[in-house]
């Protein structure tokens, strides 16, 4: 499936909540052509990477990787299917990532394209 690269401005709107009889966040991340919805753990996973990379000071890459931990593997009342870091060299995780933006197709969702300098 060829990647599909989504500028803010085709993001419409996102919602988060806890559905009714549920104890765990959903996350509505509506698209100009699509919804997404993300469960609590994948958010959560999205965030420590984002943070891992964005607040190091030279930190430029993480990959995490879906694993299944047993029971002792894993914290009390975590899910067993967990994102956990690969252990992957930075430079090859940059490389796959710029890899996979250029084969994708920009979403520009009737706006007119950015300018280099606003793609950057």
């Amino acid at each position: 499936m060829k990647p599909r690269v989504y500028p803010n401005e085709c993001v419409k709107r996102i919602i988060a909540f806890v559905p009714r009889g549920h104890l765990h966040l959903r996350l509505v991340i509506e698209l100009c052509d699509q919804t997404i919805v993300l469960h609590e753990a994948t958010v959560a996973a999205i965030v420590r990477a984002f943070a891992a990379v964005v607040l190091h000071p030279r930190r430029r890459a993480v990959e995490l990787r879906h694993a299944e931990l047993s029971d002792e593997e894993r914290k009390p009342f975590y899910a067993k299917h967990q994102l956990v870091e690969s252990g992957r060299e930075e430079s090859e995780i940059v490389e796959e990532g710029e890899k996979i933006i250029s084969e994708g197709s920009t979403m520009y969702c009737g706006c007119a394209e950015p300018s280099d300098a606003e793609t950057r």
